[in-house]
Parts: C-alpha cells; sequence; structure tokens
C-alpha cells in the first residue's frame, strides 16, 4: 500500500523555529526597539523643557503659589532634560517598538492570526498611551495633593529629580498595567490560560488589582487606590474576551 504524502497546509502549520533562531529574533527585536527609543528621544530633546513644564503641573497646583521645584546639581536640569526626551522617547516610539513584540511573537502565530498585525499594534499603542494619559491626570495629580498636604507643615523643596522619578514611575506603571489585556492575549495564545480559568480566577485578580493600585499610589486614601483598582478590573474582563477570542483552541480527536 503506497502512503500518500499530504503538503503542509500554511493556515493551519505553525513554522519551525530552533532555540538559536528564537534568541537571534529577540536580539534583533531588542536592537531595533533600541534605535526607535533614540529616534524618539532625539525628537523630543528640543522639547524636552516645554514638556516637563506639563509633567510639573500635577505637583505644582498644590504647592504655594510661586514656589518652584529645587535642585541641588548644576548639572541636574541637563540630566532632568535627558530622561524627560527618553521617557516621552518611549511613548513616541511605543507603536514601532509593539510591532518588535508582534514580528517576534508572530512566528508561533497561525497564518489567519498573522493578520492582526494591525489591529495588535493599534490596540497595544492605545492601551499603554492610554494607561499613561489615565496615570497623568488621574493618578499622578492626587498622589502628589496627598503628599503635599501631609507634609504642609514643613518647608516644601521638593528636587526636580525626585518628582521626576516618582512621575516617571507612576506614568510608565499606569502604561504597563494597562496591557493587561496584551497580556493575557499571549497568555491565552500559548495556552496557558482559558477564558474558564480567568473567570474562576476573577474574585483573586480583583484583590490583586487592589494589591497593585496600593503599590503604583501609596497613599493610605481608598478613593486613589479604587480610581487606578476599578479600570484594571476592567481590563482583565476584557482580556477574559480576548482569550475567547484568541486563545489556543483544544484539538478534540475523531
Amino acid at each position: 500500500m503506497s502512503s500518500i504524502n499530504v503538503a503542509p497546509d500554511p493556515e493551519t502549520e505553525l513554522p519551525k523555529m530552533t532555540f538559536l533562531d528564537h534568541l537571534d529574533e529577540l536580539r534583533k527585536r531588542i536592537f531595533y526597539s533600541v534605535l526607535a527609543v533614540l529616534v524618539g528621544f532625539f525628537a523630543c530633546w528640543n522639547y524636552a523643557d516645554v514638556l516637563f513644564l506639563r509633567l510639573q503641573d500635577p505637583v505644582l497646583r498644590y504647592l504655594p503659589k510661586g514656589d518652584a521645584l529645587a535642585y541641588t546639581r548644576l548639572s541636574a536640569p541637563f540630566f532632568l532634560y535627558m530622561k524627560v526626551a527618553l521617557l516621552f522617547g518611549v511613548f513616541f516610539a511605543s507603536p514601532f517598538i509593539l510591532l518588535q513584540v508582534w514580528l517576534f511573537i508572530s512566528p508561533g502565530l497561525y497564518k489567519r492570526e498573522r493578520r492582526n498585525a494591525l489591529p495588535f499594534i493599534l490596540g497595544a499603542t492605545f492601551f499603554f498611551v492610554t494607561g499613561g494619559a489615565f496615570a497623568f491626570y488621574f493618578i499622578l495629580p492626587m498622589t502628589c495633593k496627598f503628599f503635599v498636604e501631609l507634609g504642609k507643615n514643613f518647608k516644601q523643596m521638593i528636587t526636580i529629580d525626585d518628582y521626576f522619578s516618582f512621575a516617571s514611575t507612576i506614568i510608565l506603571a499606569g502604561g504597563l498595567v494597562f496591557e493587561t489585556p496584551i497580556l493575557i492575549f499571549f497568555l491565552a495564545r500559548l495556552g496557558i490560560v482559558t477564558p474558564a480559568f480567568l473567570i474562576q480566577k476573577l474574585k483573586y485578580a480583583i484583590v490583586l488589582a487592589f494589591i497593585v493600585s496600593a503599590i503604583i499610589t501609596p497613599t493610605p486614601d481608598m478613593i486613589t487606590q479604587t480610581a487606578l483598582a476599578l479600570p484594571i478590573i476592567g481590563l482583565y474582563l476584557l482580556g477574559i474576551g480576548i482569550a475567547w477570542a484568541f486563545g489556543k483552541k483544544k484539538v478534540v480527536a475523531a
């Protein structure tokens, strides 16, 4: 009896890559991402002073009128502007960085799933930028208000380095937290999580959302913590829908 050779179906077959192939691909994507951030850095450098003027608004509004942030080293403003340009450069380059993420994971997807590249990049960029904006416009002012009012009995001397470190941590954390649906997409594609599993762990996700919000917004104010926890829970629920739509399907034996 002669055997019949069936050609692999490009719609259902995954390309074969060795560990070294994956390692080389990762190195390449990191390299291109770093280049993109450098381009973003130079694009934002000439506007770094203007960007920081906007960035310090959440704290200045709660300081006594006429007060300004301080610096204690002669070179501090120069290095501050470098860090500001780098921070905004990351957001500027985020679509290209997320393209590199997609190009790294796409070999593990079926051909029909690779057609979702544009929705993935646009969606992930939207979540990242929205998370950063949410942190800047809502979380950062509330935390600044809490800490400034807590220290109202003392002479305010907030340095530009301390404030930038505080503000940039909250903004980047907000952007990363809002990528929860994208993380769930990865885990679902790898078969690590399923919609049923995510629904079963919902109560733990709610507790974790409040823990994460307490870390990002280190205040005992429940209103501030809830303001961040609720969007995280909403993103988790959105992730359940993404896992259902894009998760790894179980093969049922005939």
